[in-house]
């Protein structure tokens, strides 16, 4: 019954207008292959900052670096536009996962920004 309303949820997921965008905007973004190796960088400068911040450690070089990716993509009308539809996403599916961690009374606190 649950993974019945998992497949249920991911067909919503699959439907929903977020990841058709998500999708299309992704497949643009991905054809140039500058703005795909800059967008690679992004995503791994943004999970070793984050990783950092866990820790405590502030990576200044690697925080600077990404704020200047960051910039670049956000000259480039296709990046700029997947990264916005990956974020708004991200957002849905960590609303989901919050929905479904209140109802099993696990606390997330400890992961809010």
């Amino acid at each position: 019954m649950i993974y019945d309303k998992a497949r249920e949820l991911s067909r919503l997921l699959q439907s929903s207008d977020e990841y058709k965008e998500f999708k299309s905007a992704r497949e643009l973004a991905m054809e140039n292959e500058t703005t795909r190796a800059l967008i690679n960088e992004y995503h791994q400068l943004q999970m070793k900052v984050q990783a950092a911040a866990v820790t405590g450690v502030k990576d200044e070089p690697s925080l600077e670096r990404l704020k200047k990716v960051g910039e670049i993509l956000q000259f480039d009308g296709n990046a700029s536009r997947y990264l916005i539809s990956e974020y708004r996403l991200n957002r849905i599916l960590s609303d989901v996962y919050k929905i479904l961690a209140s109802a099993v009374d696990i606390d997330l606190s400890a992961l809010e920004t």
